[in-house]
C-alpha cells in the first residue's frame, strides 16, 4: 500500500509481480450492464430518484461515496430486505455485458491477470459471478471489494475495505502497489461511475464505459478534471484496443487521445 494509504480492514491478494500487463475492472454497471447496488436500491430501496440525487451529490463533492452509499444500502435493510433475498434478486437480474466472456478469455490465453475491483460487496459479487461466466472462471477471478456482515436477526450491513476513507474503498489502493514495483506492468483500468473516481488518475489507460441511460458520472468527472481516457460501449469494442497495446501495434498515447 502506499505511503498514506487508508488502513484496510480487508486483506489483499499477493502482486502479479511478473506480468506484463495487468487489467483492473469495476464490476458494477462496467462488467455488468446494470449496477446491482443501484438496481436494488431503485427497485427494493429508497428508488432511483433519491439514488441518482445522492449520486450527483458525490459528484459534486458534496457528500462522499462511503456515506452515500451507506444510505442507500440501509434503505434496503428498513425495506425488510435479507441479504440472501438481495442474492437471490441479483442472481435473476443482472446481466453479464456482451463482449466480457471473450475479453476474458483472450487475456486468460495471453496470461493477463482480471482483478474485479468493486465498492460492492464480495458475496453478492461471487453469487452473481458464478452464474454468468460459471463456477471455474468465477473462482479464478481475484475480487478486491468490501465484504458483509449480517446480524442474527437477519439485518445486514456493508464492511467497508477503507471505513476512515470517504471512498469506503479507495480503490487507488489495487493500483499504487503495481506502480512501485521495480518493473512496474501496463494497467488497464475499467470503470463507469462516483465509485472509480479514486481509481481514474492512476491507471496507464482508463477505460470509461458510456450507458444508454446517461449516467456517464466517471466519464463527466474525466472531462471535469482532464484525466485522459477511452470511452467504451462494451468489452468487444475494448477488446481491440487492448490487443494493439499489448502486441506492440500501438502505443498508449495513440490508443487514449
Amino acid at each position: 500500500m502506499s505511503e498514506n494509504a487508508p488502513e484496510s480492514t480487508l486483506p489483499y491478494p499477493p502482486l502479479h509481480q511478473d506480468k506484463k500487463f495487468i487489467v483492473l475492472s469495476d464490476w458494477d454497471g462496467t462488467i455488468t450492464t446494470h449496477d446491482s447496488n443501484d438496481y436494488m436500491t431503485d427497485n427494493i430501496g429508497f428508488g432511483k430518484d433519491k439514488r441518482r440525487a445522492g449520486n450527483l451529490e458525490i459528484l459534486a463533492g458534496t457528500d462522499n461515496f462511503r456515506d452515500g452509499f451507506r444510505k442507500m444500502l440501509a434503505s434496503i435493510v428498513e425495506n425488510g430486505h435479507t441479504f440472501e433475498e438481495c442474492k437471490e434478486l441479483l442472481r435473476n437480474n443482472i446481466k453479464l455485458d456482451p463482449g466480457f466472456k471473450e475479453f476474458y478469455a483472450w487475456c486468460k490465453n495471453n496470461d493477463i491477470p482480471v482483478i474485479i475491483v468493486s465498492s460492492g460487496m464480495a458475496p453478492l459479487i461471487r453469487a452473481v459471478l458464478s452464474k454468468l461466466v460459471g463456477q471455474k472462471d468465477a473462482d479464478e477471478i481475484e475480487i478486491i471489494a468490501n465484504d458483509v456482515t449480517v446480524f442474527p436477526d437477519g439485518k445486514w450491513e456493508i464492511k467497508f475495505r477503507h471505513p476512515s476513507s470517504g471512498f469506503g474503498h479507495d480503490k487507488s489502493q489495487a493500483i499504487l502497489p503495481y506502480r512501485a514495483l521495480s518493473r512496474p506492468p501496463t494497467l488497464f483500468f475499467f470503470g463507469d461511475g462516483v465509485s472509480d473516481i479514486s481509481a481514474a488518475k492512476y491507471a496507464d489507460v482508463l477505460f470509461v464505459k458510456t450507458k444508454l441511460d446517461g449516467e456517464n458520472d466517471l466519464a463527466a468527472y474525466c472531462q471535469r478534471e482532464e484525466i485522459k481516457h477511452v470511452l467504451f460501449s462494451d468489452f468487444s469494442k475494448a477488446l481491440p484496443m487492448v490487443q494493439s497495446i499489448v502486441e506492440g501495434k500501438k502505443t498508449i498515447d495513440e490508443v487514449v487521445v
